[in-house]
């Protein structure tokens, strides 16, 4: 893989001062219009990602800045809301306006592939060597390498230090402790456990290590083994270990229902551990999600974002965006990049490096390692099965179906029979 010397991402940091302001819509931005000198010779190329929170796109505008200046051009960054991103990718796919370089949530890159406007990574010499599977998988379409995540996240579980010690309690690692653990601990405004259940993606994302870790697939929604995994969040709903508001909760409300004292555990991702690591007196730590039956390994999904590398007219703007691609995933650049945003380097190698030197993201680092692209099975087919996962837990939640009623009703929506 590419990896040419950069500066520290750091000290250039260090040298920002004032508030972000974000560029203007992409109007045209595949055009190279000032972006070449007189000889023809490319000195600025274009990239659009989501990160629009100002601290967000300041650091990541740092390590473009950065990568941009190792591959000798200047990177002009814009960021538009999530939700306007595909949205925005697809309309400039048709009008052929795409940037030079474009970041994309993983289970999106497919959607994109599929149009036939990312160029495979190959064809400028970057590989995925060093990536974990799973990684490797996300940034993939049909046998073809199209992105790369220079740091992804996944969900384990959180716990309350003090409140387990008080129950004497031990970190569950089995279902069956899990659920025994989760109704020690519940008492009179507290619950043992709790999860987001609400009905979006995230809901489903909060599902997928119970479902996949005891071999249920979204292929086959309504496998046993499907069913076993939703019936143990429904009898953590039903024995009272777990509120009913989790149909109801994002991943942030789980956080907050933490940090108040009102859940002893949650399952949630490691960018909640700043804010955990503000609330001064709150004792926590992060253990692996529990799994069926002692010596599983989690299988849990994977997030992050994939950097790629639109076709466009011109090659040579191509061949810098792809520097600056390789520049974002060398070691160095994941490693500060996970420093920054509590999240795991994609290299298996500097993940264990940055898990040795920061004990909180271990279990999330050994859990990428066996984590899941959730595309992986489905490939643009994945929403479909999303909505039906989310759809059935709420309906196994509320009672209106038990959970192999709600898993055939899940199927039977997935697969359109």
């Amino acid at each position: 893989m590419m990896s040419p010397a950069r500066p520290s991402v750091r000290r250039i940091a260090a040298l920002l001062t004032g508030t972000v302001v974000l560029a203007p819509a992409l109007a045209g931005c595949g055009d190279s219009t000032g972006s070449r000198s007189a000889e023809g010779e490319v000195t600025s190329i274009t990239a659009l990602d989501y990160y629009t929170d100002a601290t967000e796109h300041a650091q990541w505008g740092e390590l473009l800045d950065a990568c941009g200046r190792t591959a000798g051009v200047k990177v002009e960054q814009t960021s538009v809301p999530g939700a306007s991103l595909i949205p925005k990718v697809l309309q400039q796919t048709s009008s052929r306006t795409l940037p030079d370089l474009l970041m994309l949530d993983n289970p999106d890159l497919q959607q994109i592939a599929q149009t036939g406007a990312l160029a495979p990574l190959d064809e400028f010499g970057i590989d995925a060597d060093g990536f974990a599977e799973g990684i490797r998988e996300a940034g993939s379409y049909q046998g073809k390498v199209y992105g790369l995540a220079p740091n992804v996240s996944t969900v384990a579980l959180v716990y309350n230090k003090d409140m387990l010690a008080e129950a004497g309690v031990a970190v569950p690692r089995t279902w069956d402790e899990l659920k025994a653990a989760a109704a020690a601990l519940t008492r009179p405004g507290r619950y043992g456990m709790a999860v987001d259940a609400n009905a979006t993606f995230e809901g489903t994302w909060q599902f997928l290590p119970f479902l996949w870790s005891n071999g249920g697939d979204e292929r086959q929604l309504d496998s046993p083994q499907a069913a076993e995994a939703l019936q143990l969040w429904v009898d953590l709903v039903n024995s009272g270990s777990m509120s009913k508001s989790v149909l109801n909760w994002t991943q942030a409300d789980v956080h907050d229902q933490f940090v108040a004292g009102k859940t002893a555990m949650m399952i949630n991702g490691p960018w909640r551990i700043p804010a955990l690591n503000q609330q001064t007196g709150l004792r926590w730590d992060v253990a692996p999600v529990p799994v069926p039956r002692l010596g599983q390994t989690p299988v849990t999904p994977l997030g992050g974002e994939v950097w790629t590398v639109p076709k466009g007219a011109s090659k040579a703007r191509q061949e810098k965006a792809a520097q600056v691609l390789a520049c974002l995933n060398s070691p160095s650049n994941m490693l500060t990049a996970a420093e920054d945003h509590f999240t795991v380097p994609s290299r298996t190698a500097v993940a264990a490096q940055y898990a040795a030197r920061t004990p909180s993201m271990t279990a999330f680092a050994t859990s990428v390692e066996s984590a899941r692209a959730r595309t992986a099975e489905l490939g643009v087919k994945w929403p479909g099965a999303a909505t039906a996962i989310y759809t059935a837990v709420q309906s196994a939640l509320t009672g209106q179906r038990t959970p192999e009623e709600a898993l055939r009703h899940a199927q039977r929506l997935a697969t359109g029979n």
